[in-house]
């Protein structure tokens, strides 16, 4: 990073020089990166003097990134898994549950498509009135009992549900998983 950033600084006031020198003066050659790009002008008297291609000697590389070395591809390949490849197809309807201080909200969602197939929330307007608190156990049940019946409406029958690192199935979780597997939901 450092070099990226001291090549940057050197090249604006190699920049800055280029653009002030006069058409009769010689014009700087650089290695920098800034030195890649063609250069338009700017001025009428840059114009009317040509401009010369940069050094390049065979030893810069006119890119900003450069590709990674065969060694490194052999040790760390850009392949996904065949489980990565395939699970999106195969359970391809996932739950998703997340616990606010205030309010609890659940969506089912195509991994495929990304399109959300139910939603529940104590934050509606229905469940905001009738429930005496949006955060416990009776909220988890009621959720459940909605996200089980918008999905069945939806004609999704089955989902699975990806707990997050070091996230364990037990309380208001494990309340919302029982009660969507109660009202008929196969977990995959």
């Amino acid at each position: 990073m450092a070099c990226i950033s001291a090549s940057i600084t050197m090249s604006s006031s190699v920049l800055s020089s280029r653009r002030s020198s006069s058409s009769n003066a010689a014009k700087p050659n650089s290695l920098s990166f800034a030195f890649s790009f063609p250069h338009f002008p700017t001025s009428p008297i840059d114009s009317i003097a040509p401009t010369s291609p940069p050094l390049t000697n065979g030893l810069v590389v006119h890119a900003a990134w450069t590709r990674r070395s065969r060694s490194e591809v052999e040790k760390r390949p850009n392949r996904k898994s065949w489980k990565q490849r395939t699970d999106m197809f195969m359970r391809p309807f996932l739950l998703n549950v997340f616990f606010s201080k205030r309010f609890i909200h659940a969506k089912v969602m195509h991994r495929g498509t990304s399109k959300v197939i139910s939603v529940a929330s104590t934050n509606a307007k229905d469940l905001r009135t009738s429930l005496p608190s949006l955060v416990d156990e009776n909220a988890c049940r009621k959720i459940g009992t909605l996200i089980a019946q918008r999905s069945m409406e939806a004609d999704v029958f089955a989902m699975s549900y990806e707990p997050r690192k070091g996230e364990r199935i037990e309380g208001k979780l494990g309340i919302i998983l029982e009660t969507i597997k109660e009202n008929g939901i196969i977990f995959v």
